[in-house]
């Protein structure tokens, strides 16, 4: 019986490959034709783990994936600067209102195109996400800049609490994907 599509369009994870190849240049492993979440995970237990992120990123819808980087930000706030902490109250706010005129100004006067930190990332994201930006034309999704983010902000994760920061990111992740699938299907009746 052939794998059936889920609510998010993508039966195995080459279909992803397939439908966005910006993300082979974001990770080396291999599309390959197992479930998406599956493959998640197998990344996730692979030999380079922060693929998984990688993965995640480009999987969620971009809004679904600019909020996961928020919320993964989140809960390294105490490791953040003062001013990570204002891009994400910004993002949060955009995230609620992307259509908002006075977010979508907030965030794109906070915006560096080069961003340094964390946070600059998964701003940056939100504006690529938002065609009013119009930094589309970098080649780059919004998934790129939330990966981005993600794994900057692990890298301020101490060593030894790395891989379960790491984990914990990644399940948040697939449990974003989980009710974006189920959303869609409810979206579809």
């Amino acid at each position: 019986m052939a794998a059936m599509a889920n609510e998010l369009g993508y039966r195995t994870a080459r279909d992803l490959f397939l439908a966005c190849p910006a993300i082979a240049r974001d990770m080396k492993s291999p599309a390959v034709a197992q479930p998406p979440l599956e493959f998640c995970r197998t990344l996730l237990a692979g030999r380079v783990p922060e693929e998984a992120v990688t993965f995640c990123a480009y999987l969620l819808p971009e809004r679904a994936a600019v909020w996961w980087g928020h919320e993964c930000l989140s809960h390294l706030a105490e490791l953040l600067a003062e001013r990570d902490l204002e891009l994400l109250a910004l993002v949060s706010d955009w995230v609620g209102e992307p259509g908002n005129p006075r977010h979508r100004a907030a965030l794109g006067s906070a915006v560096d195109p080069s961003p340094a930190t964390p946070a600059a990332w998964i701003a940056l994201s939100a504006a690529w996400r938002d065609p009013a930006f119009d930094m589309l034309s970098t080649g780059f999704p919004a998934a790129h800049a939330v990966n981005a983010g993600i794994l900057a902000g692990l890298a301020r994760v101490s060593t030894a609490d790395r891989f379960a920061v790491l984990s914990a990111f990644v399940e948040m992740g697939i449990q974003m994907v989980e009710m974006e699938a189920q959303r869609q299907s409810v979206d579809a009746y």
